[in-house]
Order: structure tokens, then sequence, then C-alpha cells
């Protein structure tokens, strides 16, 4: 099995450019992560990511995209159909349940197979963070609800849909980012709230999908479980909570290693969250300073117990195929018409 550094990195543009096609084939990063400065026209974007592979060498080279549906989409109209934030099928769901999980299932196939037809194979998505009224509009109707359950039974629809549609689900932001006051990309939130309380409700959710591929830790301090570290780089809160509590044993990345709620230059960041357990880093940016730092304090290849996880990964991306039923389009315009009247509009 060929080694590939455990790094997930950002493109500074539309197109790979020398410096960057260099610097990715030496460090080979196991995946690359694209956003909307990376995305001009349909056609483009199939041309990007069928260089990146054939670069690459890899015909399954992992291309992720943060496409939640709703404010966090790096795909718009008319490229791609609009779809909804994940809140409105909370809100769906408290009055007609059969009614949310279907529109859920079927409105992640139909935004999956967008992404697929384009050449990208994983979803940062479903977010399945709790939204509680005192906390930070970061996350919002991002997060299905305030309900353990609703949360839980959407997210499985959502996931189920993402990989009908041809598309790996990453579930974040493990073990929970509902509760921050703050915006993590600004700054770093402080959980205050008790363990018994975190393990009853946001560690609860993600406890319920822990058989997920893939996870996304989030960058959160709690104070009940380790009050100095944040949660990306703290071994109580990636062995003790993600990987037993939890009982998560997917691919676990970091969220972006460049937000502000991190402190340390990038290697020193880099090298803590694989020290504490993380499989994977995330670095989005495109930087190539930054990039060749994170590279710089990258092991060469996946620790030991990470292997298994991303062959895991590996294999699920090999046997990916788009599989959403004819007709799907129509059916998701008729559940959610009344709602949402952007999907009447790719009928």
């Amino acid at each position: 099995m060929t080694a590939y550094s455990p790094v997930i990195f950002g493109l500074g543009g539309l197109h790979t450019t020398a410096d960057e096609a260099a610097f990715f084939h030496d460090v080979r990063p196991w995946g690359i992560i694209l956003f909307a400065r990376n995305i001009e026209s349909c056609d483009q974007l199939r041309a990007l990511t069928d260089s990146l592979r054939d670069a690459a060498g890899r015909a399954d080279l992992p291309i992720l995209i943060d496409q939640e549906g709703g404010r966090v989409a790096r795909l718009k109209p008319p490229l791609v159909a609009a779809y909804p934030p994940m809140g409105l099928y909370g809100e769906m769901f408290a009055t007609d349940q059969a009614r949310a999980i279907e529109a859920a299932r079927l409105g992640a196939a139909l935004l999956a197979h967008d992404l697929f037809e384009l050449g990208i194979n994983i979803n940062c998505a479903p977010c399945l963070d709790l939204r509680l009224p005192e906390t930070s509009e970061v996350i919002g109707d991002r997060a299905f609800g305030d309900d353990v359950m609703r949360a839980a039974t959407l997210g499985r629809a959502v996931m189920d849909g993402l990989e009908m549609g041809g598309v790996l689900p990453v579930i974040k932001h493990i073990p929970g980012h509902g509760r921050a006051l703050v915006d993590s990309h600004l700054e770093l939130p402080r959980i205050s709230a008790d363990r018994a309380t975190l393990e009853q409700n946001d560690f609860a959710v993600f406890k319920q999908l822990n058989d997920a591929l893939i996870g996304m830790t989030g960058h959160l301090l709690y104070e009940a479980i380790d009050a100095e570290t944040v949660s990306t780089c703290s071994k109580p809160v990636i062995e003790g909570v993600i990987r037993r509590h939890i009982g998560f044993d997917g691919l676990l990345m970091s969220d972006d290693i460049s937000m502000s709620a991190l402190r340390d230059d990038i290697g020193a960041r880099t090298m803590a969250a694989l020290k504490a357990g993380c499989d994977m880093v995330l670095h989005c940016n495109g930087d190539m300073g930054e990039m060749q730092a994170v590279a710089a304090a990258l092991p060469p290849r996946p620790s030991v117990d990470a292997a298994p996880r991303i062959h895991r990964a590996d294999d699920a991306l090999h046997g990916l195929a788009s599989e959403v039923p004819k007709g799907a389009r129509k059916v998701w315009g008729e559940l959610m018409g009344d709602v949402f009247p952007e999907s009447q509009n790719a009928l």
C-alpha cells in the first residue's frame, strides 16, 4: 500500500500552479479540499478534479468540499441547484418526521450527485452540532436543531443520502461545537458545560452515528475535560471522549489548522494535532508558505493507528457510485416545495 502524507491541502486558485504541482508531487497529500476560489464553471471544475487525479496517479484521490446547503455552499446556482440549510429539515421534523427524513435523504443524494458529476468524492457534512439559543451563529441553521434524537435521525438520513449520490460524508464537528459562544475561525471558544451535560447532549449525537468512516474535529476548549488544550490537540478529548466514550473509530481529521482558535506556529499545531490522535490534518487556505511549514512537520506516513482507518476510507472511495433513483428530484421538489421554493427551480 502506497504511503501518503496524513494531510489535506487547499489550492490557491482555479488551476494547479507549477509550484503547487511540484509541492504536491513531493509531499503526496492524502487529499485536496476545494473552495469557492477554485470554482468558475462546471467544465473548469471537472477539468481541475481530473487534473489533480492525473497528477497524483490516483483515480480515487480524495477531493473534498464543504457543501452543506444554505450559507455553507462552495458551489452555488447556476452551477448546481440550491439546497436548504440543515436547520430547515430540522424544522420540518418537528411537524412531520417521515417527510423530513425522506426530504433530507433525497436532498443529500441530489446534492451528492452534483458533486459526484464534478469529480468531488467527499463532502464535509453533515454538521451534527446542536443549535442552542445562546450560542454563536457560526453554527446556527447549519445544525438540525437542539434535540439529540432529531439531529441523530436526520444526520443518518443525510449520511445515507450522500452515499447514495456517490460521496462519502464527514460528520462534524466532533465531539460537538454547538455550545460555542464565539466563532472558532476567529478565536478559541471555551465550553463551560459539565461533562454529564455534554455526554447526554452534544456527545450523544455523535455516539449514535459513530460508525461514520470520516469525522472532523472542532477547535474548542472543554473546561470539564481538558482546561488547558484545544480539543484538536487534546489527548483527553480525542482518546477519552471521541475514541472511547463516543466510540468513533473512523478517520479523524482536524478542522482547518490555520484557524485563529489555535495558537502556536503552524508546524507546532500540525504536530500537536497528530500527537493527540488526529489521523489527518486539514489546511485550507492554499498559502504555500504555510503548506510548506505543515509539510515539514508531518511524519513520512500515517501512524500505525491511523493507517487502517485511512485504508477503510480509501476502500469506500474506490466503490463509490451515484445511485440516485430516476425521478428523485421531482419527489424532493414535491416534499420541499412549500418550505423551500428553490427546490422547484431544478425540476
